[in-house]
């Protein structure tokens, strides 16, 4: 079987952070891998609320973006092969349909997707503080195979802008799909 399709599919959810999702989005450009994007209708509130991107000026940022509703798209098929699915950031709600195996929506069934086939899924799971409820969906992701990632800052690297933080958990997020963000600080080591 040949390799993996350098491609990825990114997930964006209505939870604050929408700069997760997007500065994902540019570093996987950077690092030249296939951008799959799907949108859920609260992360477009939370782009409007948190950034000054348009709606079109998030969607260039992606190699194909897949409407919501469409479960017929590439990325709802195990055939099409990913490297996995990254959510940033990924809502409480969404985190709930995924450990409860509810595909409402082509973002969610793209995650169950992903861990059906085994792939990668990273959840930047943005809540706090936590309820109980909250913390059982994030066992079962985990006991699916998800990997919980919550955005939480490194403060070793002695960042000096919220950029340099998102930058941080990004590159660490993709380390979770065996790629290396150009530049960043790692502890030991030189950036």
């Amino acid at each position: 079987m040949s390799s993996t399709p350098r491609r990825m599919i990114v997930g964006i959810t209505g939870a604050t952070g929408i700069i997760f999702g997007v500065r994902a989005l540019e570093v996987l450009r950077q690092l030249g891998i296939e951008t799959h994007l799907v949108v859920s209708r609260a992360a477009e509130m939370t782009r409007a609320q948190e950034t000054d991107l348009s709606r079109e000026a998030l969607h260039a940022l992606a190699d194909h973006v897949h409407p919501l509703g469409d479960v017929g798209a590439s990325i709802a098929s195990g055939s099409f092969r990913t490297m996995g699915m990254l959510i940033a950031p990924c809502s409480v709600r969404s985190l709930a349909e995924v450990a409860n195996g509810v595909t409402s929506t082509l973002l969610t069934r793209a995650a169950d997707v992903v861990l059906k086939e085994r792939r990668p899924l990273v959840m930047l799971v943005r809540e706090a503080p936590l309820h109980a409820g909250h913390i059982r969906n994030m066992l079962a992701a985990t006991e699916m195979g998800a990997i919980i990632h919550p955005p939480v800052p490194a403060f070793y690297t002695r960042p000096a802008t919220i950029a340099d933080l998102v930058d941080h958990i990004i590159g660490r997020a993709l380390d979770s799909f065996g790629l290396a963000m150009p530049g960043m600080k790692r502890w030991g080591e030189e950036a």
